[in-house]
């Protein structure tokens, strides 16, 4: 079973790990055969599983059903489950979910957000919540943000995203995940602080990857994001999808993915 310690390991040693969006037993089992490293029990359900426009509608109540689900068929990756929208907008609501996702089988919890997480993050880690702060595009704020854009284009910009990255690793974040940020901005981060860090579209620097399971499988109807590869595309046979999400883990690995043009190369202004 892959832990913190684990992925802490490999980031010493520079070996990469994977990490895909996982929301029920079938697929967790296929990601054990491929050897994901760490799976997310997302949000992302509201729209991949419920056909929602935005992860706003995901309850608690969801993540704890498809927690329980992935958890009865892990026997290999950390888990990680995000608290949704507005679950953790109080201290006493940060606690009584996480506690809820946690023993429903979850290794730790994903928020989004900056320096303001940082009560959240001390108080979580100090009740054995272990803490991945999402920073960058952060979905549940598509409204804040009026869209799915990149983030932290401008130098300072930047630097208030690495003063919030500063601020939630000194509360005890024990993980970073950087989504829509240039790769320059996510190389730095990596290098700058010792927790591991997960990127999705933030370049090849990280230590980690995240896809969203639908995406690296082709099945994302419409206009596709910049830093998604098909990766179902590339295989055939009878056991495509496991075989494609070994190809995802691969590449992860071997530094083969995210390419350039799955990156957001700009200069910081």
């Amino acid at each position: 079973m892959t832990s913190l310690t684990d992925l802490r390991r490999f980031k010493a040693e520079g070996r990469k790990f994977s990490c895909l969006t996982c929301y029920d037993a079938s697929f967790a089992k296929a990601m054990q055969q491929a050897e994901i490293d760490t799976i997310l029990i997302g949000d992302s359900l509201g729209m991949t599983i419920q056909g929602h426009d935005s992860t706003l509608p995901v309850s608690v109540a969801d993540m704890v059903y498809h927690t329980q689900a992935v958890a009865r068929s892990n026997r290999h990756a950390l888990l990680m489950t995000d608290l949704p929208f507005m679950s953790y907008a109080t201290l006493e609501d940060a606690l009584k979910h996480s506690r809820q996702v946690m023993q429903a089988g979850a290794h730790m919890v994903k928020i989004e957000g900056g320096a303001w997480l940082a009560d959240t993050v001390q108080a979580l880690t100090r009740h054995g919540v272990p803490v991945c702060v999402h920073l960058g595009l952060t979905p549940q704020s598509v409204h804040v943000f009026g869209g799915y854009k990149l983030q932290a284009k401008t130098k300072s910009a930047a630097e208030q995203l690495l003063a919030d990255c500063q601020a939630v690793v000194d509360a005890g974040a024990a993980m970073l995940l950087l989504e829509c940020v240039p790769a320059v901005l996510a190389k730095e981060v990596s290098e700058r602080f010792a927790v591991p860090v997960i990127g999705i579209g933030a370049g090849v620097d990280t230590d980690g990857q995240v896809l969203v399971i639908q995406d690296m499988l082709g099945l994302t109807f419409g206009k596709v994001a910049r830093f998604v590869r098909n990766f179902m595309q590339e295989q055939s046979g009878e056991h495509a999808i496991v075989d494609a999400i070994q190809a995802y883990h691969h590449a992860v690995l071997n530094q083969e993915f995210p390419a350039q043009e799955h990156s957001f190369q700009i200069e910081l202004s």
